[in-house]
This record gives structure tokens, C-alpha cells and sequence, in this order.
């Protein structure tokens, strides 16, 4: 009689899949928790030590490492082995279900201490798991519930090689999340951690990477969920890798504005539209104008419902390729589905609280701490005789906010709770001031200037003056701070330091 071992934290589909494999003439041996289960459910099982001849000890941490055990998960199926296995009396095991002791939800409770973690690592689980995927020419290993119907399936027709190897591929991957969150824990109080074991599965194949003729998937970290994971696509043409790229960048600094209040238009990733207002539909009309041309076949990120009025002005204008919001009236959903076909709708929770980042370089990656942007007046330094008026503050405020999601060099213009010019990825400073003066195009009068970093010489300052700009917020730190701060005096200008600059690559 062909033998199966069930003992898995993860009961779910658990007390089916044993019936099934009984059905298919499998003698279910089984552990603890797992074979009262099965008893409770009515049925049939071996207990471990029953096989062993051998206890559970330790409180249940030696249960399943024994020859009997693991002789009968490691023998290849050729005389040899076959020949010591009976020598030593013992049944080879055909199928193993192992899922491991709940390690990360523990360690995710509030105040959980270092012994309840101690204990929530498994080592019969992963020992079993890594025996049954290394013998998979033999041995069927399960460690995902969802895997027990196709098990069953493939079990009456006789499990494929390219199967088998499928579900070993899985069994490993399981095994090194696992051991890399048990790490990432053991590790969690260091900024840096000395090891950082990236455990990732593929949640999503995208039309195409970057490129169209380059494949694209998204990938999460296993055992975690973020807003992406989450979003309903209610029509639209498949996400590409630059629409969840750019769609990133949008919807966080959307909520960094205001939830229900500021609307985002992002191109490439670079904010091209931002503003702040009363409702989402006045600050999407600010928005948009902020830069029409740009915001052609762009990203629209609105943190609040969108009803019909706001569906008919953004069908009103040039067509976005994403669309992301909280939620959606009806009519909104039916106009867009008969006017805007090909533009992505997307519905979705707030973003999540950043990770480290990491990027690609040779053997290896660059990683950082996500870059928190602080608004703090109070450890801002007003330099200039020239003090900013409350209108001039919440200028300062939303220009140094989007500044910091903008590519460096960065130059942002605001006026009157809008964005009205970006200059972005500019190698010259100044550039960067051209660039979002022209966007501006006059209407920067009597607003605000953001700098991601500090002005290099006064050339900047007198451009954003000339521009129109009425104050200017920038870290400071240049050697010529005091020229660049003479200017500012000179051009009747209100300049604050911030102390902290915001570089984006």
C-alpha cells in the first residue's frame, strides 16, 4: 500500500485531500495537531510514533527526524535502496503534505518575545520538505493547499516528470522564504541588515517589460501583500512594466497630498501635474492644466471616489493610459468602458509603508532606507530678510513635497495650491528652473520654488525671480549659500532652508 504524510500548520482543503488520497489506496500517516484533525474529520491515519516506535519529545520538537521517517522519503526507487529499505523494515513514503509552523504571523504580533519564536521554527517541516524535493522522481511534496486538487488529479493519471519538478521547485522556494524570514526577523533592529535574503514570487505576468520586446512580470516578497495585490482592474488594455512603475510613483505621492483632496498626473514617473484642493475634481481640473501636453497618455492618480462629473472631465480630455482611484460610481465605470476602452482603470487601497530599495548592479544591489519627506516649519530657516506669507507657505510645502518624488535635478513651481511647472532630470541646475519656467508659462507670479538640492550659484535663484517666483524653499549646504541667499535678498525673494536634501534617481 502506496504511503502518504500529512502534518502541516495550514489546514485548509486538508481533511479533503486525505480523503482523496484514501480513496486512491494511500495509508495516511500523520503528527499531532494534524492527526487529530484528520481523526476529528473521520479519517483514517497512522500517528508518527506508531511508525517510528518512537515518541514525540521535547515538547514536539523531535517527532519526524528518524530513519524510519526519512529513510523511507530519501530511498530512491532502485533494488539497491529498495533492498535496505526492507532490510530495515522500512515503507517508503510516496506523497508528503508539510506546510511549515506559522513563523512570520507570529513574529508579527505586537510584543511577541524571543522564546514564542524560538518555538515557532519548524525543523522536522523544512527537513521533510527538502528530503521529499530532492527524491521528487519518487516522492510527491506538497506545500501549498491549492496544490492538493491538481496532487489528486495527477495522482489517477500518473504524475509527469515535468510535474513532479514543479512541485520540488515550489518545496525549496517554501523552505528558503521561510529560513530568510526567520533572518530578516533575527536581524530586524539593524538599519542595514548584514544580510538581506530577498524570498520573491511571481504575483503578476505583465504585458511587457520596459520595452515591448522585453518580458515584465511583478514579483512580492513571499508572505506579504501590498496595494497592488489588491487592485481591481475594471477595464483597460493588460499593465505593462512602466504603467506599475509610473502608477507607483503617482499613487504615493498622491496620498502624500492628501487623501480625497489632491490629484497626481505623472509621466515617466516624474510628477507633470499635482495640486491640492477642496475636492478631487477641482484639484484634477488644476492638475491637468498644470501641463495638458504632458499629460497625454500619462498616469492619473486620484486618492478619493471619482463620480460622474469627474468621468466626463477626464473623457473631456486627452486620453490618460491609467487611471487609479478609492473607488468609482457606476457611471463613471460605464463611460469610461464606452469612451476610454484602451485607458487602464484601476481601483485600489492607499500604498504601503515603504521597504528598503534596492537596485541592480553587477553581482549584486545598491540598497537604502526609502527617503521619508518631512514637513517641519519649525525646523525650516527662514535666511532672507523677505519672511513667507501663509499663502507662500503652502506653496513651499506642495513644491517640496512633489520635488522630492521628481528626478534629479528637480525644480518644482507652485502657485496657489497647484503645480504650474516641473523641470525634471535635468544635469544642470538651472536647466531644471528653464524648464519648469516655461512650463509655467507666466503663472508662477507670486509663487513658490522647490530645489531637491542646493542652488550651486545664484544663476538658479535669478531664473526662478525672473520666472515670476516669490519664494523659495531648498536644502542649503553649498559653499556659496551666502551668495545665493544675497541674491534671494537682492530679487526681494523669501528664502527657507530645510536642511535635508532629496535627491531621486
Amino acid at each position: 500500500m502506496p504511503r502518504a504524510l500529512l502534518s502541516v500548520s495550514d489546514k485548509r482543503g486538508l481533511a479533503d485531500f486525505a480523503r482523496g488520497l484514501t480513496a486512491l489506496g494511500y495509508e495516511i500517516v500523520s503528527t499531532g495537531g494534524t492527526l487529530a484533525n484528520l481523526r476529528q474529520a473521520g479519517v483514517e491515519a497512522v500517528a508518527v510514533a506508531d511508525v517510528t516506535g518512537f515518541p514525540e519529545i521535547l515538547g514536539g520538537r523531535v517527532k519526524t527526524l528518524h530513519p524510519r521517517i526519512h529513510g523511507g522519503l530519501l530511498a530512491r526507487r532502485d533494488d539497491a535502496h529498495l533492498d535496505e529499505l526492507r532490510q530495515h523494515d522500512i515503507t517508503p513514503i510516496d506523497v508528503v503534505a508539510v506546510n511549515l509552523y506559522p513563523f512570520r504571523e507570529t513574529v508579527s504580533r505586537p510584543g511577541v518575545s524571543w522564546d514564542e519564536a524560538l518555538e515557532n521554527i519548524d525543523i522536522g517541516g523544512p527537513s521533510m520538505v527538502r528530503a521529499a524535493a530532492k527524491n521528487h522522481p519518487a516522492v510527491l511534496v506538497v506545500v501549498d493547499p491549492g496544490d492538493y486538487e491538481p496532487v489528486l488529479r495527477a495522482l489517477e493519471a500518473g504524475p509527469d516528470e515535468a510535474f513532479r519538478r514543479r512541485l520540488a521547485s515550489k518545496a525549496f522556494a517554501h523552505t528558503a522564504a521561510y529560513d530568510a524570514a526567520i533572518v530578516a526577523w533575527m536581524e530586524r533592529d539593524q538599519t542595514l541588515p548584514e544580510h538581506l535574503n530577498v524570498a520573491l514570487e511571481r504575483a503578476q505576468e505583465l504585458r511587457y517589460g520596459e520595452n515591448p520586446h522585453q518580458q515584465g512580470a511583478r514579483y512580492r516578497e513571499v508572505g506579504k501583500r501590498g496595494w497592488w495585490d489588491g487592485v481591481t482592474q475594471h477595464s483597460g488594455m493588460a499593465l505593462s512594466y512602466l504603467n506599475l512603475f509610473d502608477a507607483e510613483a503617482a499613487w504615493r505621492l498622491a496620498f502624500e497630498l492628501g487623501e480625497g483632496r489632491a490629484a497626481v498626473i505623472a509621466k515617466h514617473a516624474n510628477p507633470c501635474g499635482a495640486a491640492v484642493t477642496g475636492d478631487l475634481g477641482s484639484a484634477y481640473a488644476a492638475a491637468f492644466e498644470a501641463d495638458p501636453k504632458s499629460a497625454f497618455g500619462g498616469i492619473v492618480a486620484l486618492p478619493g471616489r471619482v463620480d460622474l462629473a469627474l468621468a466626463q472631465a477626464i473623457v473631456g480630455n486627452p486620453k490618460a493610459d491609467v487611471l487609479i482611484a478609492r473607488g468609482y460610481a457606476p457611471e463613471a465605470l460605464e463611460l469610461f468602458a464606452r469612451k476610454r476602452k484602451n485607458m487602464r482603470v484601476l481601483e485600489a487601497e492607499p500604498p504601503g509603508r515603504r521597504g528598503l530599495e534596492l537596485r541592480r548592479v553587477d553581482a549584486g544591489f545598491l540598497v537604502q532606507q526609502p527617503d521619508p519627506v518631512a514637513v517641519d516649519r519649525g525646523a525650516w530657516r527662514v535666511v532672507t530678510e523677505a519672511q513667507p506669507s501663509e499663502d507662500q507657505w503652502r506653496d513651499l510645502e506642495l513644491a517640496y513635497r512633489v520635488c522630492a518624488y521628481t528626478t534629479s535635478n528637480a525644480i518644482v513651481f507652485a502657485n496657489r495650491g497647484s503645480v504650474v511647472g516641473v523641470g525634471a532630470g535635468q544635469q544642470s541646475r538651472v536647466d531644471a528652473v528653464e524648464i519648469a519656467s516655461r512650463k509655467a508659462a507666466g503663472r508662477a507670479q507670486g509663487g513658490a520654488c522647490a530645489s531637491d538640492a542646493f542652488f550651486p550659484f545664484r544663476d538658479g535663484v535669478d531664473a526662478a525671480a525672473d520666472a515670476g517666483v516669490t519664494a523659495v524653499v531648498q536644502p542649503g549646504g553649498s559653499i556659496r549659500d551666502s551668495e545665493v541667499i544675497a541674491a534671494a535678498d537682492e530679487r526681494g525673494l523669501a528664502m527657507v532652508l530645510t536642511g535635508e536634501r532629496h535627491f531621486r534617481h
